[in-house]
């Protein structure tokens, strides 16, 4: 009985100065994708890069040899375009108790309770990290739980915020300005320079919020 072959993507690259490469894919999903296939290669030795950086549909490798001759490489290979699953998940604790939860409540139509399970029953992935140190942009919730940004961002979001904005989650790391929409707190430290890795979540990661306090 023979098997569907394995979807694949395209890649298109451009260089970036001497030693830097940026590859686009047309989806979060292959730019995790992407991601996890440069990162096998790093560690089995057949790509030599500095830096892999995943971003929204981007990944930027900094550092190579030869950036020309990984293009027209990359140009012609076949990457997967579903990356394979992390082992182990990340739990943070999460308490749903945002200044914003009232109005993501009614953006989905739902009780504030039910925003609660709704996230707490999603696993999320980090698609990518940036913003700050230890802030990672967590996918999973489907897409008609979208919510826009703030229309007018707050000059100060406190550490641990559990926020929406879009299509992702993501958690505070730290005491910063935000226009994310504010639906809980957690006491999870996301990052510690005491701390190997110093990143709580990293690109890959799966993750799930476990409602305390009886939220």
């Amino acid at each position: 009985m023979s098997t569907a072959p394995e979807a694949t993507t395209r890649v298109t690259t451009h260089l970036v100065g001497d030693d830097a490469l940026l590859i686009e894919v047309g989806s979060g999903p292959q730019a995790q994708a992407l991601h996890a296939e440069l990162s096998r290669r790093r560690a089995e030795g057949s790509l030599r890069a500095r830096e892999i950086v995943p971003a929204a549909r981007t990944v930027l490798l900094d550092g190579l040899d030869d950036p020309v001759r990984l293009a027209a490489e990359l140009a012609l290979a076949e990457i997967p375009s579903t990356a394979p699953q992390a082992r182990g998940t990340v739990e943070l604790p999460v308490r749903y108790d945002g200044p914003d939860l009232a109005g993501v409540a009614a953006h989905w139509g739902v009780s504030e309770q039910e925003v609660g399970r709704i996230h707490a029953d999603t696993e999320f992935t980090v698609a990518f990290c940036g913003f700050a140190p230890g802030f990672g942009y967590l996918t999973g919730l489907p897409a008609r739980y979208d919510v826009p940004r703030r229309a007018t961002p707050r000059t100060a979001v406190p550490a641990g915020a559990v926020a929406l904005a879009g299509p992702y989650t993501g958690v505070y790391p730290r005491s910063s300005p935000g226009g994310w929409q504010l639906i809980g707190t957690t006491e999870a430290v996301l990052w510690d320079h005491a701390r190997v890795p110093a990143a709580l979540l990293t690109p890959g990661a799966r993750v799930r919020f476990v409602p305390v306090g009886g939220a």
